[in-house]
């Protein structure tokens, strides 16, 4: 078996959720850690990985809007302080497979399917083996407890259901 540890000053957690109903409000959570365990370097079956993510890391580069989500109408973070996530399946290719597991937020555990790509391993220049894969899922923010909204005076609400995660992991070889 080979570990890794997700390098977070390589990666990004990002998000993103439609706005007014038109616009798009893209974001990221700056604050994760997260381990992978490869059995077998040919094919990503029976790997696993897991996740912790500081909710009050929440970051779409508008401190109003973000101090809005760390509050109990969203993450409520004092009470919620941490997200996580581990693998229940992984099924696929090694170039492309979807991790299967239960992903926590704001206190309520949900399976999620996660579409990802290897992009491939590499040594860097201080001799670190890193991998690097790409994922991309689509949650209810409703199914977790997120309700919160506010109705448009044109019709329909403030912030969609639908959220758009997107990963991008860097991860470094542990001896």
């Amino acid at each position: 078996m080979t570990a890794y540890v997700i390098d977070a000053a390589h990666s990004t957690l990002g998000f993103t959720v439609r706005h007014a109903g038109i616009g798009k409000t893209r974001g990221q959570l700056d604050d994760f850690a997260g381990t992978i365990e490869v059995v077998d370097e040919s094919t990503p079956v029976g790997s696993t990985a897991s996740a912790t993510i500081k909710a009050a890391s929440v970051n779409t580069r508008n401190e109003d809007r973000d101090n809005h989500l760390r509050s109990a109408d969203f993450f409520d973070v004092e009470q919620f302080p941490e997200w996580t996530f581990v693998t229940t399946n992984v099924a696929g290719t090694k170039e492309s497979f979807t991790l299967t597991g239960d992903l926590t937020i704001h206190g309520v555990t949900k399976s999620v399917d996660i579409d990802t790509e290897f992009l491939g391993t590499a040594t860097d220049p201080f001799g670190a083996d890193r991998a690097a894969f790409e994922g991309t899922t689509t949650i209810s923010r409703k199914d977790f407890g997120l309700t919160w909204n506010a109705a448009l005076e044109a019709g329909g609400v403030l912030v969609g259901d639908k959220i758009a995660i997107t990963l991008e992991i860097e991860a470094t070889k542990q001896a």
